[in-house]
């Protein structure tokens, strides 16, 4: 059959999904969804339909209101289960009674335990790359864009929002009550998200606003409350946001990233909340995702980097034009530490390093790193500076109008580079960024003398060179970032004890200082750093910090140990997706 998606087993000849309609009961006893998806098909000309699922129970299958007999194969690893049937001729809709299973790599249940408030239960998803198909029986390949409804059954308490129209309550019983929700703007399965607890909101603006717990709602809407206008500098760069709404979640801590672009509901990780407004270039990122990503999408997760490098460019054009030049700079030096990061982890010469990766046989989650971010967002930035910004910028809405609301591939977006800008990608040597593994000896250079000194300065500590008090007391957040970044990874106690005394580091409550501390402290066997660390990783699961910190307590064998302790003890609360990830460090102790 000719494949669309080496993750799914959707066929290219059989009928497409145009529309889903959700209807679920959210059972917290039980940690499942139950009830039924309604598929609205293409065509009415019946055969075949293969579909994706992993660890669902399928109750039946209706086309008509007659009953479909369906065959549900054997599990795969990495694709789940497919789910084969025949559409009767005449028949465009297909119904699917269903169960998710309580493990579902597409769900987290927390206790009122693991919450801010402690009081009630919590659900969210995340299906990003390939893990809708554990939400609902559908194609789950971006290539296949759908529009949605969903009914959400849910306790009476509690508040439930998705990547979709506002809630609108169509039914309350004594226990529970009846949420309507609309999307009707196509989106890729992988953007379908949910999440139901204990929750408020704060209006930002007349088309924004964030929900979160009680207990941190007040501290999300002064930390967002920006939101506006960055959103406006973004109309500015790429044209008018399309999606209606760009309102935010923040979520407990286990989510395991530091967001996900889901349209109209961003979900976000409260690590975040760092009081000073310091971190907010991340939701600049994930507002950027409105235009690239889920305007545009990757067809495949093999071409990634069409997505996330092209989400970083926007980003840093979007802070240079809320926050300034320095600013900006800042972001491309921090940036640079995590791409050299990743290829080290990787190898200059994985097939993983490449931008058009060959994924075929490999998890998508395995390759997720800051390669497509960072090497991905350095090509458009050679294209910008070789075609000059005026010229790249009519190309960027050239683009968005050409390929809004589908999804693309690499081959795509170059012939339509080469139709639009004649020349430039031989110029840049695209093939070679995209197809050659490691990062390309013409990657563009973001001079700063000012980050420079800052950098340097660091380079010098282990041979004394120690910054004066009044050089740190004028540091932004992410200047003492960037210093702490290039230390080195192992110091003696003397040196942590220095660091930690007279930079206030321990005590930090910015995550992007206070992780980038701990694990250097991690890596130098610095004991009075342990009670920190072990409290950052129970009480944080973004992926972003459990990888460094994990893999610097392998340096030493009381760390290792340290490491397993907290691993065990943290474990129950992580996202399955981060639990992964630190079963793989570990494993490499």
């Amino acid at each position: 059959m000719p494949i669309l998606d080496p993750h799914s087993f959707a066929d290219a000849e059989q009928p497409q999904t145009r529309h889903l309609t959700l209807r679920l009961t959210v059972d917290f006893t039980r940690r499942v969804l139950a009830g039924e998806a309604v598929l609205r098909l293409d065509r009415d000309s019946g055969g075949p339909l293969d579909l994706d699922t992993r660890s669902l129970t399928i109750r039946s299958v209706r086309c008509g209101g007659r009953e479909v007999a369906f065959t549900l194969h054997e599990e795969t690893p990495i694709l789940g289960q497919k789910l084969s049937l025949n559409v009767p001729a005449g028949e465009s809709e297909v119904t699917i009674a269903y169960e998710t299973s309580p493990d579902s790599s597409a769900l987290q249940w927390l206790s009122p335990e693991q919450t801010a408030g402690k009081r009630q239960p919590f659900l969210f998803s995340q299906c990003q790359a390939i893990h809708a198909r554990a939400l609902a029986p559908l194609q789950d390949t971006p290539r296949r864009r759908i529009t949605y409804d969903a009914e959400l059954t849910i306790p009476a308490a509690l508040t439930a929002v998705m990547s979709a129209g506002p809630a609108a309550p169509v039914g309350a019983h004594t226990e529970t009550k009846v949420l309507a929700f609309h999307m009707p703007q196509p989106i890729a399965p992988y953007l379908l998200a949910l999440a139901v607890g204990d929750l408020e909101a704060r209006d930002l603006s007349p088309r924004s606003r964030v929900y979160a717990e009680p207990a941190t709602v007040d501290a999300a809407a002064s930390e967002f409350s920006e939101v506006e206008a960055i959103l406006e500098a973004a109309e500015k760069l790429f044209g008018p946001y399309d999606w209606d709404r760009f309102d935010m979640l923040v979520l407990p801590p286990s989510f395991p990233y530091g967001g996900m672009e889901n349209p109209r509901i961003t979900f976000l990780t409260p690590t975040l909340l760092a009081g000073d407004r310091s971190l907010v270039a991340v939701v600049a990122h994930e507002l950027a995702h409105s235009w690239t990503g889920n305007l545009i999408t990757n067809a495949t997760a093999e071409h990634f980097w069409l997505n996330e490098g092209f989400t970083v460019w926007a980003e840093r054009r979007i802070v240079e034009a809320v926050w300034g030049q320095d600013a900006v700079l800042l972001a491309w030096a921090n940036g640079a530490k995590a791409l050299e990061g990743s290829l080290s982890r990787y190898g200059k010469d994985s097939p993983l390093t490449k931008l058009k990766t060959d994924l075929v046989g490999v998890d998508p989650d395995d390759a997720i790193s800051q390669i497509p971010y960072e090497k991905g967002a350095r090509l458009l930035v050679l294209m910008e500076r070789f075609v000059g910004r005026e010229r790249w910028d009519r190309f960027v809405r050239e683009y968005m109008d050409r390929f809004r609301f589908s999804s693309i591939t690499s081959y795509q977006f170059l012939a339509f580079l080469e139709e639009k800008l004649p020349g430039t990608p031989f110029a840049v040597r695209a093939e070679e960024w995209l197809y050659t593994a490691g990062l390309p000896d013409n990657a563009p250079a973001f001079p700063s003398a000012a980050l420079d000194a800052i950098t340097s300065l660091a380079s010098g500590f282990t041979a004394g060179e120690r910054p004066a008090a009044e050089v740190v007391a004028r540091w932004s957040p992410g200047e003492m970032v960037l210093y702490l970044q290039n230390l080195p990874r192992v110091l003696s106690s003397e040196d942590c004890a220095w660091l930690d005394a007279n930079l206030a580091l321990t005590g930090r409550g910015n995550h992007e200082i206070l992780v980038e501390w701990l694990t250097v402290a991690a890596g130098s066997d610095y004991e009075p750093a342990f009670p920190r660390i072990r409290e950052v990783l129970l009480g944080v699961g973004r992926v972003k910090y459990l990888r460094p910190l994990y893999s610097a307590l392998g340096r030493h064998p009381r760390t290792q140990a340290l490491a397993r302790d907290c691993y065990a003890a943290a474990r129950p609360g992580y996202h399955g997706l981060s639990r992964r990830v630190v079963e793989q460090v570990i494993a490499g102790y």
